[in-house]
């Protein structure tokens, strides 16, 4: 087995198949598959879920994408107990957000947005993103520059 990905807290078998996929990335089916596969495996696994949301991320499979971004957030929010009012979860995150945890929940909740805006959903994907960005001062979760794109879509270079 491949040291490289000891950092993630599972089974060998999930291991293997999260590999598997990463090794067959430029056969698609193929390794879709193989996410599939430890998706149904992982039983919930947050590793296993941030691993599948990434990868449909960037195969542009977007409602993949945005269905697991969306049990990451939800099952962090539930983990760390978070009110569904952004104006009380907004200075929790801001507070702890150099945490794992609070780390991956901007993160799935970033891109989020960016795969809401590729939907077509701007004003849900403008709402998410304007949030993440008034948190994220060092600009990490990429929202800042989506919301920048969405804000001024018509902006002619110079």
């Amino acid at each position: 087995m491949n040291q490289r990905y000891t950092w993630y807290d599972l089974p060998v078998e999930t291991k293997r198949l999260l590999i598997a996929a990463a090794n067959t990335w430029e056969d698609t089916a193929r390794s879709q598959e193989y996410i599939h596969q430890a998706l149904a495996i992982a039983n919930q696994s947050l590793d296993v879920l941030v691993a599948a949301y990434r990868y449909f991320f960037y195969k542009h499979n977007d409602a993949a994408a945005l269905q697991i971004a969306t049990q990451v957030i939800e099952q962090i929010k539930q983990a760390e107990g978070f009110s569904e009012d952004w104006d009380e979860l907004a200075p929790i995150l801001s507070d702890r957000k150099e945490e794992p945890n609070i780390r991956l929940y901007l993160n799935a909740y970033a891109a989020s947005g960016l795969v809401l805006a590729r939907m077509g959903a701007i004003e849900q994907a403008t709402e998410i993103t304007t949030r993440v960005s008034a948190i994220d001062d060092r600009r990490e979760f990429g929202a800042a520059t989506v919301l920048e794109v969405l804000t001024h879509p018509d902006d002619e270079e110079e």
